[in-house]
């Protein structure tokens, strides 16, 4: 089994910064993507950025130039760093893996726990 612990969430005015964690720890043989998602109330889940172990990265285009995503790849984990909050980027957060485990040729999605982001006005 694999576990994902995400840390950093909170509240915060608009116009400023939270760096949210996400630690991968388990079975864990290789991982490829790491990335977050976010959920905000009435609205589906959406992929905010997603990096993989090697590679380009990808952000929607509504984070782009405020949020910088970035993992250790010796700790198994991801960050992503947001600057300049908006209201609209008031959400749920969540992380994601896709690890390989020993002896496996497929990849298995996990998924943290969800952290909250509140951006005020």
């Amino acid at each position: 089994q694999v576990q994902l612990v995400e840390s950093g969430g909170g509240l915060v005015q608009a116009g400023g910064s939270l760096r949210l964690s996400c630690a991968a720890s388990g079975s864990i043989f290789s991982i490829n993507y790491m990335g977050w998602y976010r959920q905000a109330p009435g609205k589906q889940r959406e992929l905010v950025a997603q990096m993989p172990s090697d590679g380009s990265i990808n952000y929607i285009d509504s984070v782009k130039g405020r949020f910088t995503i970035s993992r250790d790849n010796a700790k198994n984990t991801v960050y992503l760093q947001m600057n300049s909050l908006k209201p609209e980027d008031t959400a749920v957060y969540y992380c994601y893996a896709s690890v390989k485990h020993s002896g496996r040729t497929y990849y298995l999605a996990y998924w943290g726990q969800g952290t909250q982001v509140t951006v005020s006005s």
